[in-house]
């Protein structure tokens, strides 16, 4: 990515369907992750996909969800869940995810004008990822969960 690129994080429209059906992931990172092909298969109520934007190409992906799957995470009624986020892989290393995260928090705000929290939890083996989050202001709650893979940390931001 060079210093002219721009990232910006919209919402999910078909004209991205192709490049993120493409997207690929090594094994060690797929297994903590869906890859957004997957997740676009599944359309649920209160689940809200989102893309990353380099440019106007789509670099990554993640899940905002608004639904009762939260409160497994925080009672905050003004929480969203993020999930199933990933960077293809051809776009890591980057900065992308570290400004896109750095986003967040203005990009709900825009259309959760009443969301005051983003809960999301991470395997405890998923150790790159955990400093992405922590760097980008997310603080361990302390609680933990089991995962399909295993324990996963619970970190919120807050505002």
């Amino acid at each position: 990515m060079n210093a002219s690129s721009t990232i910006r994080l919209v919402h999910y429209s078909n004209r991205y369907k192709k490049e993120l059906n493409a997207f690929a992931l090594p094994a060690d990172q797929e297994r903590f992750t869906a890859l957004p092909g997957k997740t676009l298969e599944k359309s649920m109520r209160g689940v809200f996909p989102c893309v990353i934007l380099e440019s106007s190409r789509p670099v990554g992906f993640f899940l905002l969800n608004q639904t009762e799957r939260v409160y497994e995470y925080t009672e905050n009624p003004y929480a969203l869940l993020l999930t199933a986020f990933s960077i293809n892989h051809l776009d890591q290393g980057k900065g992308c995810a570290e400004r896109a995260m750095g986003m967040l928090r203005n990009f709900v705000g825009k259309d959760f004008p009443f969301v005051n929290e983003i809960v999301l939890a991470v395997n405890h083996k998923n150790v790159p990822a955990q400093k992405l989050y922590s760097k980008c202001g997310f603080v361990d709650t302390g609680l933990r969960r089991e995962g399909r893979i295993g324990e996963q940390i619970v970190m919120r931001l807050s505002w």
